[in-house]
C-alpha cells in the first residue's frame, strides 16, 4: 500500500473482495484537496481489482453528484478533484476519452432535449454538454424555463435555488429566478421569469413570432453572465475563468456583455466566448432603437449596428438602420464555430452569408466548422427498442425484415428487390422538398417506392396527400412527425433523400448512413461534410458512402438516384460495401468533444476580444 502522508483524511469508499480481504481505497483530505491518495492492496489480479475499482467510484461519484461508495457528501470541489485523481492515477490504461486540460464550460441555448426543442439546436445542447462532461470538463447549460402554459411539466426534477436577482435591461431591473437539475454529470439551470410562461411555442405562436423575443433572450443572456458568478451549485460557483459557449442569435449578446459590461469592470477577464453559428438565416435584428434596452454602453452601439440595403428599404424615409445580435456576437467572440466545415465556408460568400459575409470573412482567422454528432445510444440499429428488428453492420439480415415490416405497415406492396426512397424532415424551402415535388413522376417512373415523412408547408403536405391517392401503389406521404416512424423509415428504407438548398450540418444523413440506409444528399453544408462520394469506376468497394448531386437542379438530382439505384439492382456487393462503411463512421458526440477542445484551447491561448 502507498503511505498516506497527510493527516485528517475521510474514507469515501472501500472495496472488498467476496472473501472480505480489502483491497482498495480513496482517501479524500479536507486539508489537502489536491492531494487525494489511491492506494490499492497487492493480489493475485491487483491490476484487474483497481481498474474495476476505479471505474465504481468515479461512476458512483460522476452519477450521484458527489456521493461516496459509502454513502458519504463530498463537496464538489473534492468531487472534481476525486474524479480527475482516479482518471489521471489510472491514465497508462485509458483509452483517450478523457480531456488533460479541463474547462468550466457554460453553455447558453434558447433550447435543450429534453427540456425544449424546436430541431438541431435542441438536440446539439442536450448532447455535447454531456459529452463535455464525460471527458471531465465542469458543464453548465443556461437555458428558459419554459412552461408555455402546458401541463407537461418538463422541468418537474429541477428544483427552485431559491437565488432571485434583478437584471438591468429594457429600462428596468427583470427579476429572475434559477432552477436546477444535475443529470448526466452537467449542471442544467434554467432561467425563470414570465416572459417563458405564456402559451405557444418556444418562439411563437399560430399568430407568429412573439413580438417581445429580443427582450426574452436579453433576459437570457443577462442570467447566463450572472450564473457562473452566483450560483453555488455543489457547494462553489463556477467563478470568472468560464468559457461560454453562446448558441445561435438567442444568445448573442453574451460576448458583447462580457466585453462591454463585465470586463472594463474587472470582471470576467480571464473568460472567454465562443460563438456557435448553427443556422445564420435567423439573425435577431431589430430597429435601431432598441439597442439602449439591451444593457449595453451607447458606445458600443457600431458593434451591434446593422444596416439594410437600399433595395430592401419599403418607405424613402427608412434609414434601414438596426440592431443585429448575431452581429454584435460575430464581432465580439474570441471564436467563431458552425457546424460543419463546409458551411463554415459557405457563410463567408455572398451566396451564403446572409448579409454578413464580408464580416465573417474578415474574421475568418478565428472562424471554422465542427460536424454535429449523433446520440448512439438512441440511434443504434443494434439496440434500438421504436424498430421490429434489430441488426448490426456484422449481420444485416435484420434490415431486410425492417424493410418488409415498413411495407406492410405503410399498405404498400412487399418487394425486397424494389428500392425503397425515404425522404424524413421538415416539408419547406430549406429542405428542397419542392425538388422532390417537380421531380416525383420522374422517380417513380424508375419502379421504386417512395415513402414521405414530416409536416410544415401546407402546400407540400397537401401534395404528399395527393400523390398516394395517384400512386398509391409506390408512394406513400404521412404528414406529421413521430419518432418511432421516423427511425422505422430511416431502418427500412435503401435510399435516403436530402435535397437541401442549404443545410448547416444536418442530422438525418447520419442517422440514415448508421442505420445502412446510403444517402443521396446535395453538395451543400455539413451533408458535403459528412457524405463522402462513391464512384463505382473508381472506388470499388474501398470508400465512399452515397452520393452527393451538384449543382442544384432536378436533372443532377435524378441522375444520382439513378445511380444509386442502379448500384442497388446490379451491384449487391458494392452496395453492402456503402452500407458497411456508412454504419462504421464515428458521429459520436465524443469525438465532435475532441474537436471542440482543440478550439477551447486557441481560445484561452489569445487575449480576449477588448473591443
Amino acid at each position: 500500500m502507498l503511505e498516506l502522508l497527510q493527516d485528517d483524511v475521510q474514507f469515501v469508499g472501500v472495496f472488498t473482495t467476496f472473501e472480505g480481504e480489502c483491497v482498495g481505497g480513496i482517501v479524500d483530505s479536507y486539508k489537502y484537496i489536491g492531494k487525494i491518495q489511491v492506494f490499492v492492496g497487492r493480489t493475485d489480479e491487483a491490476r484487474n481489482v483497481e481498474r474495476f475499482f476505479m471505474g465504481q467510484c468515479c461512476h458512483k461519484v460522476q452519477t450521484d453528484h458527489g456521493v461516496g461508495l459509502d454513502g458519504s457528501t463530498i463537496h464538489q470541489m473534492r468531487c472534481s478533484s476525486l474524479i480527475s485523481c482516479i482518471e489521471l492515477d489510472n491514465g497508462d490504461e485509458r483509452d483517450g476519452t478523457l480531456t488533460k486540460v479541463r474547462y468550466n464550460v457554460i453553455f447558453v441555448t434558447a433550447e435543450a432535449t429534453p427540456y425544449s426543442k424546436t430541431g438541431g439546436l435542441g438536440d446539439v445542447c442536450g448532447s455535447l454538454p454531456i459529452a463535455f462532461a464525460t471527458r471531465g470538463h465542469r458543464v453548465m447549460v443556461v437555458s428558459p424555463r419554459y412552461l408555455n402554459g402546458s401541463q407537461d411539466d418538463k422541468y418537474a426534477c429541477a428544483s427552485d435555488l431559491e437565488k432571485h436577482i434583478n437584471l438591468s435591461c429594457f429600462q428596468r431591473e427583470q427579476e429572475v429566478v434559477y432552477f436546477h437539475e444535475y443529470r448526466a454529470g452537467v449542471d442544467w439551470v434554467f432561467v425563470d421569469h414570465p416572459c417563458y410562461h405564456r402559451p405557444g411555442s418556444l418562439y411563437g405562436d399560430e399568430h407568429g413570432a412573439f413580438g417581445d423575443n429580443q427582450f426574452r433572450f436579453t433576459v437570457l443572456a443577462h442570467a447566463a453572465c450572472e450564473a457562473p458568478l452566483v450560483l453555488p451549485l455543489g457547494g462553489v460557483t463556477y467563478g470568472e475563468k468560464c468559457l461560454f459557449l453562446v448558441n445561435d442569435w438567442h444568445a448573442s449578446l453574451v460576448p458583447p456583455l462580457l466585453s462591454a459590461k463585465y470586463r472594463p469592470n474587472g470582471v470576467y477577464r480571464d473568460a472567454r466566448s465562443i460563438l456557435v453559428i448553427h443556422n445564420l438565416a435567423h439573425q435577431g435584428v431589430e430597429p435601431a432603437t432598441t439597442y439602449e434596452n439591451l444593457g449595453l454602453p451607447p458606445e458600443w452601439y457600431g458593434a451591434m449596428e446593422w444596416v439594410y440595403p437600399t433595395w430592401v428599404r419599403k418607405h424613402p424615409f427608412d434609414t434601414g438602420a438596426t440592431v443585429n445580435l448575431l452581429k454584435g456576437a460575430i464581432v465580439t467572440a474570441d471564436r467563431i464555430l458552425t457546424v460543419s466545415k463546409g458551411y463554415a465556408w459557405e457563410i463567408t460568400t455572398p451566396e451564403g452569408g446572409k448579409g454578413l459575409d464580408d464580416l465573417l470573412s474578415s474574421r475568418n482567422y478565428v472562424l471554422d466548422g465542427i460536424a454535429n454528432g449523433i446520440d448512439v445510444d438512441i440511434w443504434n440499429p443494434v439496440s434500438d427498442k421504436l424498430i421490429p428488428f434489430n441488426y448490426s453492420v456484422d449481420d444485416l439480415y435484420g434490415k431486410s425484415l425492417c424493410k418488409e415490416a415498413l411495407q406492410k405497415n405503410l399498405g404498400l406492396a412487399v418487394r425486397p428487390q424494389c428500392p425503397l426512397i425515404a425522404f424524413v424532415g421538415r416539408l419547406d424551402y430549406q429542405k428542397g422538398t419542392d425538388l422532390i415535388l417537380s421531380a416525383m413522376p420522374e422517380i417513380l417512373q424508375d419502379d421504386v417506392q417512395f415513402v414521405m415523412l414530416g409536416s410544415g408547408d401546407p402546400v407540400t403536405e397537401s401534395w404528399m396527400r395527393q400523390t398516394e391517392s395517384l400512386y398509391g401503389d409506390d408512394f406513400r406521404g404521412c404528414v406529421g412527425y413521430t419518432e418511432p416512424m421516423a427511425h422505422q423509415i430511416t431502418a427500412g428504407c435503401d435510399i435516403f433523400l436530402m435535397p437541401s438548398r442549404f443545410e448547416p450540418c444536418g442530422l438525418n444523413q447520419l442517422y440514415a448512413m448508421r442505420y445502412g440506409s446510403v444517402p443521396v444528399v446535395h453538395h451543400t453544408g455539413g451533408l458535403r461534410d459528412t457524405v463522402e462520394s462513391f464512384d463505382h469506376f473508381t472506388d470499388e468497394d474501398e470508400r465512399g458512402t452515397g452520393w452527393p448531386f451538384s449543382p442544384y437542379s432536378k436533372e443532377s438530382m435524378l441522375a444520382a438516384l439513378r445511380t444509386a439505384i442502379k448500384t442497388y439492382r446490379e451491384h449487391k456487393s458494392t452496395w453492402k460495401g456503402l452500407m458497411k462503411r456508412g454504419m462504421s463512421k464515428d458521429f459520436t458526440w465524443d469525438s465532435a468533444a475532441v474537436q471542440y477542445e482543440q478550439i477551447m484551447e486557441w481560445a484561452f491561448i489569445d487575449l480576449p476580444y477588448a473591443g
